[in-house]
């Protein structure tokens, strides 16, 4: 590649009129684009190469990082000068790989970002008002039910007693417990029609 420089420091002046930076070498003037674009074409390949590496495979993050890296050596045209480096990759390759490190640190430094199907699939978590609202709907609706219904289901499940330890406990057979509890059930899902996918 041809040195950004022949002889001597580079200066950078910005066009006015034309609002692009140009890079000078006191003989005869070539702009930033071309300095970059002949940058890209001579390091591109083994720059992207180490910054996939250090990016996990992460291609868009490694191309990111490149641009980057080639925006740096265009505000820094002294660093490629001829006279200080035999090739200008070294610097550019340090030059990527602490960005690559720095944007590391800064992702882990930082909440894990997370995506909208994540959201959309998120369990929705009630809060102690909706709880509590619930709890009083169920209440008012158990009340509604025949009291053999009633302490059939709040024994099964409230109480989170066996089949067979509720029909001991009540003295009637486990059938019957059954029995009373599918239509305990039944009747809270017409009476709490909001609440019939949880009661089943």
């Amino acid at each position: 590649m041809r040195a950004l420089s022949t002889g001597g420091a580079l200066r950078c002046h910005t066009a006015m009129t034309a609002g692009t930076t140009t890079l000078t070498d006191g003989t005869n003037g070539t702009t930033a684009e071309h300095e970059l674009a002949a940058l890209q074409r001579e390091h591109g390949r083994p720059l992207f190469a180490l910054l996939l590496r250090l990016c996990d495979g992460d291609r868009q993050r490694a191309e990111d990082l490149v641009q980057e890296t080639l925006v740096r050596a265009w505000q820094h045209p002294e660093a490629l000068r001829a006279d200080d480096f035999d090739s200008v990759r070294p610097w550019l390759l340090t030059v990527g790989r602490r960005l690559a490190i720095d944007a590391r640190r800064a992702r882990q430094a930082r909440p894990a970002e997370v995506g909208d199907a994540v959201l959309e699939n998120a369990r929705v978590i009630a809060d102690h008002a909706e709880r509590a609202a619930a709890m009083l709907d169920v209440r008012q609706a158990v009340k509604t039910l025949t009291p053999e219904h009633r302490e059939v289901l709040v024994l099964v499940y409230f109480q989170g007693a066996s089949v067979a330890e509720a029909a001991a406990t009540l003295g009637i057979p486990p059938g019957t417990v059954k029995s009373r509890a599918y239509y305990a059930l039944r009747a809270l899902r017409r009476v709490l029609p909001g609440y019939a996918a949880d009661l089943r």
